[in-house]
């Protein structure tokens, strides 16, 4: 396989200065309170705040919910296609942030009609996925790994349960092999590229994954299935290979890594949360409301880069350059005080952001699968084991150090030892 860098098609720009007051998205207190700093960011700059990325590259950070809504929904104004930005010339090859940003045809970074044409293709092979179906093989999947561990007494979930479970279903409805070397190699693959850790290479990791979904695409064409890489080979709009390989890893790196954390961030708020504790035991009665309320509180999906502006423009007061990056920061935006004023999350709504907004926003039926596969995580989990309990103490938990994702570093838990 090879590991040779994916090239990127970046277009020209001409720079812009560095905003002042602008604060880097980094750091440790960032990545563990990220509140704090969306709280300090909203006092000293409003809804939309100078930020400065890996490199101190400068770019706005759109905090508030209402500003969020309008960018996902102006795409006449705040396009998807990265090659508008006018920081490029600053840009070096080995850039963390390539992956996200680097131009690639994606249905990411398409527009108006073309995006339409390919988003419908998604849309289409995803709703010939059988919901139930797709319950029945996560709970497979569930009981399978819970009983890998259940005899123990005790496991580190994220390892052998959380991450692993989306993982598996995903790659089965995209028609590869749900184990093997090469399966687990294209997942950690998609985690360093999505979520890049000390000494990892997001760009020669991003380079693997494309070259094992070209293998893919291959084998689909010559021998397609009842799975969604072959259904989008074969439809009608005639997608290229290419076109295929650039959409599916936007629709397995959507699916896995950021249904795994919510996954986790709903297990962390069960058992931690007593409002819930009373309601644990066999599962049904609060899950739905805790995987709810973690997409407010603490959505898988923390930022996303991004949208950039295709002329001069104002928003929130800001005026924006044509080219500017713009970060939406989803996580900000659901928790924005202008729309919880007392503080106060109700389960039972869903306008949240977590799926985005606007033409770009997660394809149909992508969050009702997302929604599934969690569910069924969760639900047999508890199920299984009624008496799960954290290991450690809730202030030992950790999260991962990302400001793109969130989701904790490990979630050990502790529980009655089922007889193998």
């Amino acid at each position: 396989m090879s590991t040779s860098s994916p090239s990127f098609d970046t277009g020209a720009g001409t720079g812009c200065p560095v905003a002042p007051g602008a604060v880097r998205l980094s750091g440790a207190s960032y990545q563990q309170t990220p509140t704090e700093l969306y709280r300090s960011l909203r006092r000293e700059h409003g809804a939309v705040a100078p930020v400065l990325l890996d490199g101190d590259v400068p770019a706005w950070l759109v905090l508030g919910y209402a500003e969020l809504s309008y960018v996902t929904t102006h795409d006449e104004l705040f396009a998807r296609d990265s090659r508008r930005w006018n920081q490029w010339e600053t840009i070096p090859p080995d850039w963390p942030l390539l992956p996200f940003v680097g131009y690639q045809p994606s249905v990411l970074f398409t527009e108006g009609d073309e995006h339409r044409r390919r988003a419908g293709v998604i849309t289409e092979a995803l709703e010939g996925v059988d919901q139930f179906e797709l319950a029945r093989d996560c709970r497979r999947i569930a009981e399978r790994l819970i009983a890998d561990f259940a005899g123990s007494g005790r496991t580190e979930l994220m390892s052998s349960y959380v991450h692993a479970l989306p993982m598996r279903a995903v790659v089965q409805m995209c028609g590869m092999p749900v184990s093997g070397s090469d399966t687990q190699q294209l997942v950690d693959d998609l985690r360093i590229s999505l979520d890049a850790g000390e000494g990892d290479d997001p760009v020669a990791a991003y380079g693997r994954v494309g070259d094992r979904l070209r293998q893919l695409v291959k084998d689909k064409r010559a021998a397609p299935g009842p799975d969604v890489t072959s259904r989008m080979v074969t439809h009608g709009a005639g997608l290229t290979d290419e076109e295929i390989v650039q959409d599916l890893i936007s629709v397995i790196a959507a699916a896995q890594q950021p249904t795994a954390n919510w996954i986790c961030n709903t297990l962390r708020l069960l058992l931690t949360d007593e409002r819930f504790a009373v309601n644990v035991s066999g599962g049904r009665l609060s899950v739905g409301e805790a995987l709810n309320e973690v997409l407010w509180l603490d959505t898988p999906t923390q930022n996303f880069i991004g949208r950039w502006a295709v002329r001069d423009t104002q928003l929130g007061g800001r005026h924006i350059r044509a080219g500017d990056c713009l970060v939406l920061g989803i996580a900000a935006a659901n928790t924005d005080p202008e729309i919880w004023p007392e503080a106060y999350v109700g389960a039972e709504n869903s306008a949240h952001l977590s799926f985005s907004g606007g033409e770009h926003r997660c394809p149909y039926p992508a969050p009702l699968l997302a929604d599934v596969m969690a569910r069924t995580a969760v639900e047999t989990l508890l199920e299984q084991l009624p008496d799960l309990m954290l290991a450690v103490e809730p202030a030992e938990l950790t999260w991962r150090p990302s400001i793109w994702m969130r989701g904790l570093s490990a979630l050990p838990v502790q529980f009655s030892p089922m007889a193998q």
